[in-house]
Parts: structure tokens; sequence; C-alpha cells
């Protein structure tokens, strides 16, 4: 129950019904909105808080804090913000993080990659070619690819990011793949970083990385342009 209230409220915040700054209505009339105790509702907002969503302030009630302050590395974060990811500074926050890791994390992969990381990389790989046409579909093998590629470099802060973004990467990349007009051209980017790995080439797979990083801020700045994110 205080799950599903917490995500509601989250969902309400993330979606701009309650900006930042603004204070959240009453626990009473959060109470009767959402059919539950105060207990319930109390506990929900001690979560956000938590997670820097909300300020609470003593007789003068729950306040939105400002976007900056949310967690956006908490996972659950991430879930509740990630359907209304379709927002310029976090996008392309995700994206320039991603920047600064990934070519290295491909670099470290074409020389520490066991053979069942390669696995892993080449099956998401091929999860992608078989997806082409269906969004939902390629952006969850998609993700596989870049979570297998960071975990394959061996480094243990890497490997952590990956849990860390995983949320924000699977929102920002079916934003960029729905609008993307030449799908095969991010197959063939991948494709050459597959064959990167294979062939233990650090600066090759470096170079695909960025290729693929590339592509995507290409279509990123499509979706911010046409103003509308896919539907989740």
């Amino acid at each position: 129950m205080q799950r599903n209230v917490t995500r509601a409220l989250a969902g309400d915040i993330c979606r701009g019904l309650h900006r930042p700054g603004e204070t959240l209505p009453t626990e009473n009339e959060l109470c009767l909105a959402h059919g539950v105790s105060r207990t319930v509702i109390r506990e929900a907002l001690k979560t956000l808080e938590s997670k820097g969503l909300v300020i609470i302030r003593s007789r003068v009630g729950t306040q939105v804090a400002p976007r900056e302050a949310w967690n956006i590395l908490d996972p659950q974060v991430l879930d509740w913000v990630g359907p209304h990811l379709l927002d310029a500074d976090l996008l392309t926050g995700v994206l320039e993080a991603r920047r600064v890791i990934e070519p290295e994390a491909a670099s470290l992969a074409a020389s520490r990659a066991t053979l069942q990381d390669l696995a892993e990389v080449e099956q998401a790989f091929e999860a992608m070619r078989a997806a082409q046409g269906d969004v939902d579909r390629f952006t969850h093998a998609d993700v596989a690819f870049h979570v297998a590629l960071l975990k394959a470099s061996r480094n243990r802060v890497f490997m952590q990011f990956a849990g860390l973004i995983e949320a924000a990467m699977r929102h920002a990349l079916r934003a960029s793949n729905a609008v993307a007009e030449l799908p095969g051209e991010a197959i063939a980017a991948h494709g050459a970083l597959v064959e990167a790995l294979r062939l233990r080439d650090a600066a090759a797979a470096r170079l695909a990385s960025g290729h693929i990083l590339d592509l995507g801020a290409r279509d990123i700045a499509t979706a911010l342009q046409r103003g509308t994110a896919p539907p989740s």
C-alpha cells in the first residue's frame, strides 16, 4: 500500500503536477485522495524526502525540492523519473555521463573481458538485430548491450554504474530509438564494437563506442526538438 502511494506521489512530482518549490496538499487531503491512513502518507513522504524529492518542514508542510536535489543515481528515483525523461538537462546528463565512461569501458573490455562477458555482449547484439522494427524489444536489447559492455570492462566502479544508470538509460535509449530514422546505423555501429571486442582491439572499441554515442546524441536532439516522449 505504502509503495503504491509513494510511487503515485513521486509520479505526480516527476510529471510536473507539483512543481519545485510548491507545497503538497496536506496530509488529510492526501489521505482522502489516496484512500489511506495518515501513517501511510507520512511514511510515503519520508521515503520521498530520503530520495531528495521533497522537503518536510514543520508548520510549513511538505515542499517539492529543486530538481537538482533529486537523487537521480538512486535506481528507484530513476524509475520514477524515467517515463518523464524528455527533459533536456536529464537526457543530456545521461549522455554526458555515458560519454565519459563507456568508451573507456569498451577499451578495457577489449583486453579484460572473459569469454562469458563477450558472449553476453554478442547475445544482446543479436537480440537488437532480431528486434528491428519493434522499439520496445530493440530498446530492451540495447540496454542489455550497454550494461553487458560496462560489466565486461571488469572495472568494479563501471560495473556498479551499470546498475545505477540502467533505468535512465532505458528511457533515454527508448526516446532516441523511437525517432531514429536509420536504425541500421545503430546496428552497424554496435556490430563494429562487437567485432573490436572479438579482435581485442582497444582503440577500435573506443572509437566504435564513441560513434554509438554520437548517433544517440543526434537522435536525442531530434526527440527533444519534437518535444514529445514515446509512450512508456
